[in-house]
């Protein structure tokens, strides 16, 4: 048999090899290294064997697939460690993901100093390096064998197999586990590892069936890749919004109100408003938009016209009981039917268009409960929604000045880069999720993709993520765990003008359907405002800043001219506070610091006589001492330009 390599050398055989063999052959190096084998494009286990001719590419731990093999192997190991401390604890599920492993058991909780334990566990395991034997058995045999050894979800699942599966088992020195593959040779292969975490998680993802204990872990081929990870991990907690921004008294949430029931604090408050009246100022004044308030509710009526009763009822507040109750009424999860109505309420020529309504909106969505985070996931959140009706022949430009708006909001917030562009489509497979014949469907999802590729956005293609009645662009942003949140929406939709009876007058005087773009220039206020706290870790752009500069007194003595200096800088629309504590100015500019302040202003004699202001900033550390009418214009041209100033000098030449 001949075996093409990756390098488009070859390698002839007279007899059948395994994969680990001919790495092997090809160089002891590349045996010890290796994790798996690419088979004509298939990750298969270095023990099969391969008797025909084929490509193959051995895969070591610089692969990701390789990567994931060890991570695999690691969470077998995991669960040997845990049968071992833990006998009475039942085995469910262990796989590979992105950032490490998980494995699910069927245990009591496992606290910190309990995955301390198993990784010591582990440790032992590791070293005692049992060799990793494939074998399998027929469907009744191996429901018998784990029957055997009182493994219940392992017994669910080989049932769950199709009858003609393949059932194959991996023994490492006596601890056995149901699994597909591939796995290392060797449990000592494994050479850095960590347990993370554990929490609370479902047998099959669903809420109705039993709680089970999840261990996170993580591994790696090098202790040095191990130890990146992990400052990576610090990182991400020093980020993340749910712990940062309670910290920072930006948001909180509690108990007897409610999950996913945030109470945005005075500070977060400052934050949104500054956010809403820019994108609102911005939308009117600049892209031409009229704005719109309209109820938070509605009877079911209009959701029954709009399709979302049918589609959408799941996720919506109801009020009321259909069979008991003369009307029943819902919180709105969407804004779009309320404008209809907005349109609807007088005649439009097609002059007129394109019309574009703007609405700071407030939203219900009656969200899982184990779906609630922080900002991201929330069961009441506020969005820039605005809906354009066009005419057919205006609606790609239109379309155009959607995706020019919100590159220039991310543009603005300095998280374009962040991005990720997806074309959400319908699923031509499950057609009565949607209204709308698929001619419709396929020349709307056309036009946003030759859009795309004109305008040169990279962009991804997601079946069935379309709404019910359009495809639309979703612009994504990972949060600090990797997951996707999707920021901004713009969705073609040709369909709803039908259902609620929207036209306009033509030039022939007859009655044409007009298309509308839903769309939010900024998307979820809550959500945004997630995304800044873990992008700047709390430091914002000064703009956007609850408290942008703190006048620091150096005694008491100094407190009227610093009480001066507040007011100059709020008559200039500058949000400002001054620290009159009695603490060592020391003191005052550390507590500023970790406030995450801009800008510190130390006054004392010589600054009230000379009417100057000593500015340190969190940017470049000391200014120097300025006119306080030079700062107040330096501070004003960066707010009204809202700049992104980087950071000048490190943490470490801040506290000298």
């Amino acid at each position: 048999m001949k075996i093409t390599l990756k390098d488009g050398s070859s390698k002839e055989y007279a007899q059948a090899m395994s994969i680990y063999d001919i790495a092997l052959d090809i160089s002891e190096g590349l045996a010890r290294a290796a994790c798996a084998g690419e088979v004509d494009g298939e990750v298969k286990d270095l023990r099969t064997v391969i008797d025909t001719d084929c490509t193959l590419n051995i895969l070591t731990a610089n692969d990701p697939e390789g990567l994931r093999v060890i991570r695999h192997t690691a969470s077998h190991v995991l669960a040997e460690a845990v049968k071992r401390l833990f006998p009475e604890a039942k085995v469910t599920i262990g796989p590979a993901i992105d950032e490490g492993f998980y494995y699910d058991f069927d245990a009591a909780p496992f606290s910190r100093e309990d995955l301390d334990k198993l990784e010591a566990e582990m440790k032992k395991i590791i070293k005692e390096g049992h060799k990793l034997e494939r074998f399998t058995l027929s469907r009744v045999e191996a429901i018998k064998y784990m029957e055997e050894r009182n493994e219940p979800y392992k017994v669910e699942l080989i049932q769950d197999l199709p009858e003609d599966a393949e059932i194959s088992f991996y023994d490492q020195g006596g601890f056995v586990d149901l699994c597909a593959g591939p796995h290392l040779m060797s449990t000592k292969n494994i050479k850095a590892y960590k347990l993370i975490s554990s929490s609370m998680a479902y047998w099959r993802g669903d809420s109705d069936k039993a709680q089970l204990q999840r261990i996170y872990g993580t591994a790696f081929a090098k202790k040095e890749e191990l130890e990146a990870y992990l400052a990576h991990l610090e990182d991400i907690k020093r980020r993340d919004h749910n712990k940062l921004g309670r910290e920072m008294e930006l948001f909180t949430t509690v108990d007897v109100i409610g999950q996913g029931l945030p109470l945005l604090l005075p500070k977060g408050t400052k934050m949104i408003m500054k956010l809403q009246r820019w994108i609102e100022d911005l939308e009117d004044k600049e892209w031409g938009y009229v704005r719109t308030k309209t109820p938070l509710m509605a009877k079911s009526d209009l959701y029954k016209m709009s399709g979302h009763w049918d589609h959408y009822k799941e996720g919506m507040f109801v009020l009321g009981d259909e069979e008991k109750d003369k009307e029943v009424f819902a919180l709105r999860p969407m804004t779009c039917p309320f404008q209809y109505y907005c349109y609807k309420n007088t005649q439009h020529s097609y002059r007129d268009l394109p019309i574009r309504y703007g609405e700071t909106s407030t939203l219900f969505r009656n969200e899982d409960s184990g779906e609630m985070h922080g900002l991201t996931r929330v069961r009441q959140f506020t969005i820039s929604e605005g809906h354009l009706v066009v005419r057919p022949d205006q609606m790609v430009e239109e379309f155009k000045g959607c995706i020019a708006l919100a590159k220039h909001v991310m543009s603005t917030l300095g998280v374009m880069e962040d991005t990720t562009w997806h074309l959400s489509k319908w699923d031509p497979e499950n057609p009565e999720k949607y209204i709308g014949e698929p001619e419709v469907w396929n020349e709307t999802e056309s036009h946003i993709r030759d859009i795309l590729t004109e305008l040169e956005i990279p962009f991804t293609e997601d079946v069935g993520e379309a709404a019910f009645y359009g495809p639309k662009v979703d612009i994504n942003a990972k949060n600090v765990y990797g997951k996707d949140d999707t920021m901004i929406t713009i969705q073609w939709d040709a369909l709803l003008a039908e259902q609620f009876d929207m036209y306009f007058i033509d030039a022939n005087g007859d009655r044409v359907r007009p298309y509308i773009i839903h769309r939010t220039s900024l998307g979820c206020y809550e959500r945004t405002l997630a995304w800044l706290i873990e992008k700047y870790a709390g430091k914002f752009p000064t703009w956007l800043c609850p408290e942008q500069v703190r006048v620091l007194p150096i005694s008491e003595k100094y407190e009227d001219y610093a009480e001066e200096v507040r007011k100059e800088l709020a008559r200039n629309d500058i949000d400002v506070t001054v620290d009159n504590r009695s603490e060592k100015i020391g003191f005052k500019i550390r507590e500023a610091r970790l406030a995450k302040v801009p800008y510190m202003l130390v006054v004392g004699a010589q600054e009230a006589e000379d009417k100057t202001v000593s500015v340190r900033s969190r940017f470049a550390g000391d200014e120097g001492v300025k006119p306080l009418g030079d700062f107040i214009d330096q501070i004003c041209k960066e707010i009204r330009t809202k700049e992104i100033r980087r950071e000048e000098v490190s943490e470490e030449q801040k506290k000298t």
